[in-house]
């Protein structure tokens, strides 16, 4: 099943062309922003086996927003490819050949998470690099603590795609903390749909791509990570316990690069989906960048 949200937070079911309203079924005291969060909770309670009895809104006249829009939790594997780690040289991080096994992950601000029908706001008058990452962005159905490998699965909700933007280290001037200069709003595209574990597929069969203006700057098969899914849920949820509604985001292959404001970015994985978005200048901050 491919789950929508959109317009003021309203969720539903995409069918062909239409969406089938199903906001309804989430209790009216729910904040908007958390309804996808309330209905993966209630999931085996909610009943919908006959779509025919909400309504349906042409997917044309709609604004997607986030996948999840509210993720209790977002999680991020880095160095997850082979092929992509040290290729940034100089900017990167991770410059000793290490590996997302080795390196754990890290935090982005869950208030960085937008939707494919939103722009990518890059901070205004910056003179830094940003980069494009493509990735799976991971979402979990069930509460995970201490979970291992071989269950992991289990608490895997679906999945949607995801960008990860970047704000780049400048060597020698800038050396701003990795989750900041990952989570400016607008700097977690996760869309363009919620496409649950079953509709999915085997992961291992999937390939993501990555393309500017036209152009495909990446492209890799997901069996190449390095950290699987279920690796990365044993990882995190050893650490920390996992929510239903968190996010993942599972790395990146080789091939990241700048992005500026009237660029197209467009991501796509198998059996997944497929979003374009535009990049834009924010306005003005108080702290530039």
């Amino acid at each position: 099943m491919r789950l929508a949200v959109f317009d003021e937070f309203r969720v539903g079911v995409v069918q062909g062309e239409d969406i089938r309203d199903i906001t309804s079924v989430v209790p009216a005291g729910c904040w908007p922003e958390q309804r996808i969060n309330w209905l993966i909770r209630n999931w085996a309670d909610v009943g919908l086996s006959d779509l025919s009895r909400f309504p349906a809104v042409p997917a044309s006249s709609v604004v997607l927003r986030a996948a999840n829009p509210a993720p209790p939790q977002l999680f991020a594997i880095p160095a997850n490819y082979h092929a992509h780690i040290g290729e940034i040289g100089s900017r990167a991080i991770t410059k000793t050949g290490k590996t997302a096994r080795d390196n754990g992950f890290f935090l982005k601000a869950a208030g960085s998470v937008s939707g494919a029908g939103e722009p990518i706001p890059l901070p205004a008058g910056s003179s830094r690099r940003f980069d494009h990452e493509c990735e799976l962005g991971v979402i979990i159905g069930k509460p995970a603590r201490n979970v291992p490998r071989e269950r992991a699965m289990e608490h895997v909700f679906g999945y949607a795609c995801l960008i990860d933007l970047t704000m780049r280290i400048e060597p020698g001037q800038f050396e701003e903390e990795r989750s900041l200069r990952k989570s400016f709003r607008g700097f977690t595209p996760l869309g363009p749909h919620l496409v649950t574990a079953d509709e999915a597929g085997d992961l291992t069969a999937l390939s993501s791509r990555l393309s500017v203006n036209g152009d495909r700057r990446q492209g890799a098969a997901l069996k190449d990570m390095i950290v699987d899914v279920a690796e990365a849920i044993e990882l995190i949820s050893s650490v920390v316990d996992l929510r239903p509604g968190d996010v993942i985001a599972s790395g990146t292959p080789k091939g990241v690069g700048p992005v500026a404001p009237g660029d197209e970015v467009t991501i796509e994985i198998d059996t997944i989906g497929a979003m374009t978005l535009t990049v834009t200048e924010a306005g003005p901050a108080p702290r530039p960048f």
